[in-house]
């Protein structure tokens, strides 16, 4: 029995007992005077309280039932609520399991992929920081700038296009020459990395600092401009022109951007300014250059080669002529032993039936004999003389 029957039945209890002692309060009040009337009168009492205990024992007991009854069926509902909540649960703990498995699998491979990609940041901060230490040194930047310049044109040209570390007659010594026909004739290219002040132009937020920057990047680009064009631009020896390869996308950029006067000044100068980028579609357009001008030098050598071809052909005709005719003859030979051959089968035949003619004199055989063979000997004689 639950708390709340409990408290059910002592509140019945409670009003039972009240009403008791009402009851016996309002009849034993009046009669004080009377022990008959009195015993009378409690007896009447004590019957209704009787009564009233039966129809509260009554109420109870229905009271009671229709509670076990509810009691019951809640019972058998919270039940079957709970089963269903234990499945629901039950599954759900499942495909929760499954999903936290899949995803502490996803974790796991992403916390693999975040490490591989922090030992690999780790990897290039390390590289960046070695060449950091590499471009603080102007030596070292200048080496820098030679062997990107040597790999994009050893990618580019042909090795026997272009030499490196070449001296010229003036005893100034070229990062790279590019060996080009003329009337182009060969071009110097030179490095050259003015990384150091184009840094502090960038990173000075002075303004004053900045300005003073700018002019000294202006004037280190200037300065790398009349060198090149004085050094390796030689009348006869070199073309009209040099280029200035710049090993730094950034610098380039920054200076067609915002410093076109240099550039046109490199133009004035017949310097001709480049990245990496731009050198690369240069070199591929000197490539060209080179595969037109070998064909150009191979047209002589073909036109002998198809002459002596041609010479060749007609020798070869003149021989598939000759076998030709020896062809001929030799079918002219074969037609006359076949005659022979017959004429020998026919005397055979004729002296296995002994048909005999009558036979000429010896003398007179004897000369046609040795006419015939006279006359074979000729023959043979001339078609060698043919052969030949």
């Amino acid at each position: 029995m639950s708390s709340i029957d409990t408290l059910l039945l002592i509140g019945l209890a409670g009003v039972l007992i009240m009403t008791a002692s009402f009851i016996i309060f309002r009849h034993f009040r009046p009669l004080e005077g009377s022990g008959i009337e009195n015993s009378k009168a409690l007896q009447e009492v004590l019957k209704d309280l009787s009564a009233n205990q039966q129809q509260i024992v009554g109420s109870i007991k229905v009271i009671t039932d229709t509670q076990t009854t509810s009691q019951t069926a809640i019972i058998k509902h919270v039940e079957s609520r709970l089963e269903e909540i234990q499945k629901s649960i039950s599954s759900s703990l499942s495909g929760s399991s499954v999903k936290t498995a899949q995803t502490l699998g996803e974790l796991q491979q992403r916390l693999q992929t975040i490490d591989k990609a922090q030992t690999n940041i780790e990897k290039l901060s390390g590289e960046v920081l070695g060449l950091q230490e590499i471009l603080s040194n102007k030596q070292a930047r200048g080496v820098f700038g030679e062997i990107q310049l040597k790999d994009i044109v050893s990618k580019a040209l042909p090795s026997d296009a272009y030499d490196f570390q070449f001296t010229l007659s003036n005893g100034k010594r070229a990062d790279c020459i590019i060996y080009l026909p003329e009337p182009q004739g060969n071009i110097v290219i030179d490095s050259k990395f003015p990384l150091e002040a184009y840094n502090s132009m960038i990173s000075n937020t002075n303004e004053a600092d900045k300005n003073r920057d700018i002019q000294l990047f202006q004037s280190s680009i200037k300065t790398h401009i009349k060198d090149i064009s004085e050094k390796y631009i030689i009348e006869g020896e070199t073309a009209d022109g040099a280029i200035l390869f710049l090993p730094s996308e950034a610098i380039y950029a920054e200076l067609h951007a915002n410093f076109s006067k240099l550039v046109n000044e490199g133009f004035d100068s017949r310097v001709w300014i480049v990245s990496p980028t731009t050198l690369m579609a240069t070199l591929n357009t000197m490539r060209a250059i080179l595969k037109d001008e070998r064909l150009r030098r191979q047209t002589s050598r073909i036109r002998a080669e198809l002459d002596l071809l041609y010479k060749d052909m007609l020798r070869l005709e003149g021989r598939i002529i000759n076998l030709d005719k020896h062809f001929n003859l030799a079918s002219k030979d074969v037609d006359e032993i076949k005659i022979s051959a017959k004429k020998a089968a026919k005397r055979v035949f004729s002296i296995e039936r002994f048909e005999f003619e009558e036979l000429p004199r010896t003398d007179t055989v004897d000369k046609r004999a040795s006419d015939e063979v006279k006359k074979i000997a000729d023959d043979q004689g001339s078609k060698k003389i043919k052969l030949i």
